[in-house]
């Protein structure tokens, strides 16, 4: 990476590099630990594996390349790093790979235990129009500010579609979701005001409302959904979460793992 984009970038390059040498360490003392247990690699299976990793080269000579660059020219130094490498993953597989699995029980359990996680909320889904008096108007300019609102209201009555509606609120809306065909895409119900919510209760989907006074603002609304709040069922969701449970199992194994050969090697030293 470091050659690549002409060192690490500024802001990220201590915790790359500490990244970096804490899986170093990581790796060697799996590798340790597996030479402590006395752990082994057949013939063949090394023989295999080498053959696999020379699949990636295009051919022989671009293989050789490889070797000069990274082994010395060494073929055996290359046979040891792919056994250390098939040691270290041994190890891997019998700490925290074949101890990361999730049950269905444990991801069910999991599920009855934070209920709030799979509760998905109310919702709304509008535009909206909105003609804004100036602050502190006068008589006047509050008369034509509600003029301006009713003749918006008739305009907006008068449209049949998202899109018309979409178009009118770009033309005349005074708020700041004009620019997006006055859509304000899905709303809980607890950001959206109380005379709002009432209007709302009185509506069906494809239908303008009338004019709402949300504080000094004339507001015009077309709902276009209305998402009933309602708990996702285990069976929605137990794919994505038993995903996500072993992850964090496996994560928690590996770091345990790593604390654990990390005393040991410092007892050992001492």
């Amino acid at each position: 990476y470091a050659q690549q984009h002409n060192g690490f970038p500024r802001a990220q390059e201590a915790a790359i590099r500490q990244g970096a040498l804490e899986m170093i360490i990581f790796e060697e003392l799996l590798y340790q630990e597996a030479e402590r247990r006395k752990l082994s690699v057949s013939s063949e299976t090394l023989r295999r594996q080498e053959g696999e990793f020379r699949k990636q080269f295009q051919s022989p000579d671009q293989f050789q390349e490889f070797l000069q660059s990274e082994m010395r020219g060494s073929e055996q130094r290359l046979q040891q790093q792919i056994r250390r490498s098939l040691l270290i993953e041994q190890v891997l597989k019998s700490d925290v790979e074949a101890k990361s699995a999730v049950s269905l029980a444990e991801v069910r359990a999991y599920y009855e235990k934070n209920p709030t996680r799979f509760q998905q909320a109310e919702t709304f889904t509008f535009q909206s129009i909105s003609i804004v008096p100036p602050l502190k108007p006068g008589a006047e300019q509050a008369k034509e500010a509600q003029k301006k609102a009713e003749d918006a209201l008739r305009q907006a009555k008068a449209t049949k579609s998202y899109q018309d509606f979409g178009l009118l609120a770009e033309k005349i809306s005074e708020d700041d979701f004009r620019v997006n065909m006055g859509d304000h895409k899905a709303v809980g119900r607890d950001k959206l005001p109380p005379q709002v919510l009432k209007t709302f209760a009185t509506m069906k989907p494809g239908q303008v409302s009338g004019l709402i006074q949300i504080e000094s603002a004339y507001t015009i609304i077309r709902l276009n959904a209305h998402t009933l709040g309602r708990k996702e069922r285990l069976e929605e969701v137990q794919n994505d979460l038993k995903v996500e449970l072993q992850k964090t199992k496996y994560e928690k194994l590996r770091s345990g793992l790593a604390k654990q050969l990390r005393a040991k090697a410092k007892i050992e030293v001492g």
